[in-house]
């Protein structure tokens, strides 16, 4: 455990080097904010894994300093966490209407209630020495916000997930007025976002998506079906509109989609009249050129809507000639390989493909150089930190800051679990805290660690070798096998040759033990796995898991 320094510790727990799993913590003496609990979405080298959070042995060991948690949006990389780790704090959560009514939804899912605080832009929260003040921003989600945190040391400044979107879907600008108030205050840092810096120029607006479904829209001539990220309420809006205008009827289908369109509904970020939308079920009364289906699977998720579609498992919707897909959104890094899986399984199943290398049919949430440039021109910080970017996002963001005349000194490039302490007016780096990941694997939360991925990677490559023997528990006689079961190394009916071998060297092995008395069950297995890996490896090298068990009578 990394103890409290002199001044103000500012805590990446996750989201610096990496996409997703966002949080940042704050702290000074004996109080402690923590800003996003977010999610990641495994990698292939995660095999089973669902979901991984941040680690928060830190802040568990801290609980009694912790002031509340400060929510910039509602993205599962910001609020996908909090289902798993509030019930280890009895503390406030702070965000505006949006964000905390989609917490809401997974927080009654899971089974508990939480202290939910609704705040607006206007209001002052605060939380031990901390007062943390609040700036709309744009972003691919309604009600988002940054923060302006006042401390003892000066006034940090959090950008949240931001673009300049001069034309958002709901006319409400970011609030670049108050940004100008801090930096007339003097701001000490500036957390930014990190993720579109590699882009030059602008993000363009969200409205170019909707004029891009406007003109698809007018050349389908059956269904559509448009698949997004669920919590991107801007872009289910214009999906909406465009089915408004040319007549069609709206399903939903995903769960995660579902609730997400029944929250933005209810808290009115969500137009949509009720006699739009039809239940999934109730497609087959229309025709085809009357129907949109809005869905889940833009990241070809094994297990979501569009890629069970794609490869003809989805029990409710099959693909039909003349649908148009359109795959509103860009691959998550690393993701890439299953969303072009999932594509070309669409035009092998006869559909018309729509996704962003060859349409306008999606605009990133992120702000690009110049929108940088202009946020740190206005806060003029003295000094900055990147954040929601892989490493090579935080290495051209000190490059650009570094261009507006912020020393390279002065641009901290962080990383998980590093401590900066910021004490009078001067930046240190002062040790680590524990941090690092959480495994989420169905209801299990941290109970998959490195061996059983470990043993889940040998499994997928080399399959597993069951050997199966019965001992007289009297006499330690064998009475039955050693039987052989395979599965995922070899087809056993297409390899009866290295079945005998395999066989008569177990026989081997356990009449070798018979000889030598051999009676403790351990030194048994031991010896049938080394026998097994030889043989097995001499003739196809590969080495399967192998499984000995041993029954008495």
């Amino acid at each position: 455990m990394s103890k409290s320094s002199k001044g103000l510790s500012i805590i990446p727990l996750g989201g610096i080097g990496e996409i997703g799993k966002n949080m940042m913590v704050f702290e000074y003496g004996d109080d402690i904010i923590v800003v996003d609990a977010g999610v990641a979405f495994p990698g292939e080298d995660l095999l089973g894994i669902d979901l991984v959070i941040p680690d928060t042995s830190y802040l568990i060991e801290n609980k009694q300093k912790i002031r509340g948690f400060f929510i910039t949006h509602g993205h599962e990389d910001h609020i996908g966490a909090l289902p798993y780790i509030l019930k280890d704090f009895d503390v406030p959560v702070y965000g505006t209407r949006l964000t905390i009514g989609l917490i809401k939804k997974k927080i009654t899912e899971s089974g508990f209630n939480a202290n939910l605080i609704e705040i607006s832009t206007d209001e002052i929260v605060n939380a031990g020495v901390f007062k943390i003040e609040f700036f709309r921003i744009n972003h691919s989600i309604p009600d988002g916000v940054g923060l302006a945190i006042d401390t003892p040391e000066g006034v940090v400044v959090h950008s949240g997930d931001f673009k300049l979107d001069q034309t958002p879907i709901d006319n409400r600008v970011t609030e670049l007025y108050k940004l100008i108030d801090y930096s007339r205050r003097g701001v000490l840092a500036l957390i930014c976002d990190s993720t579109g810096v590699e882009k030059e120029g602008y993000t363009p607006s969200e409205k170019v998506v909707g004029e891009s479904f406007n003109r698809e829209f007018e050349m389908a001539k059956g269904r559509i079906i448009v698949a997004t990220f669920a919590s991107n309420v801007h872009r289910i809006q214009q999906v909406v509109n465009a089915a408004l205008e040319h007549d069609r009827r709206i399903a939903v289908v995903g769960r995660s989609m579902i609730n997400v369109v029944e929250a933005a509904r209810e808290l009115g970020y969500l137009s949509c009249p009720e006699s739009t939308l039809i239940e999934l079920d109730e497609i087959s009364r229309y025709a085809p050129h009357q129907i949109v289906i809005i869905t889940t699977g833009s990241q070809g998720e094994p297990m979501a809507a569009l890629t069970r579609i794609s490869n003809s498992s989805h029990r409710q919707i099959s693909l039909e000639p003349g649908d148009t897909i359109i795959i509103s959104a860009t691959p998550i890094p690393g993701n890439s390989k299953h969303v072009y899986r999932t594509i070309n399984n669409l035009f092998k199943g006869g559909a018309r493909v729509i996704y962003s290398d060859v349409a306008s049919v999606h605009v990133s949430g992120h702000a690009a150089q110049e929108e940088i440039k202009t946020l740190i021109n206005m806060v003029k910080p003295k000094y900055a930190i990147p954040f929601h970017g892989e490493y090579r996002h935080l290495v051209k963001f000190r490059k650009t800051a570094s261009e507006l005349g912020i020393p390279e000194a002065n641009v901290l490039i962080s990383s998980i679990g590093e401590r900066m302490v910021f004490h009078r007016k001067k930046a240190s780096r002062q040790g680590r805290v524990q941090s690092g990941s959480v495994l989420i694997d169905g209801l299990g939360v941290g109970d998959v660690g490195n061996i059983v991925l470990r043993d889940r990677k040998h499994l997928s490559e080399d399959g597993i070798v069951i050997v199966v023997l019965t001992i007289d528990k009297a006499s330690g006689a064998v009475v039955a096998g050693p039987d052989v079961v395979s599965r995922g190394f070899i087809y056993i009916r297409e390899s009866e040759e290295l079945m005998t071998k395999m066989k008569h060297q177990m026989e081997l092995v356990v009449r070798r033990c018979e000889k030598e008395h051999i009676r403790d069950w351990n030194t048994i297995k031991n010896r049938i796995r080394r026998a097994m890996d030889n043989v097995m490896y001499s003739e196809t090298r590969r080495k399967p898991v192998v499984i000995p068990v041993i029954m008495e009578v």
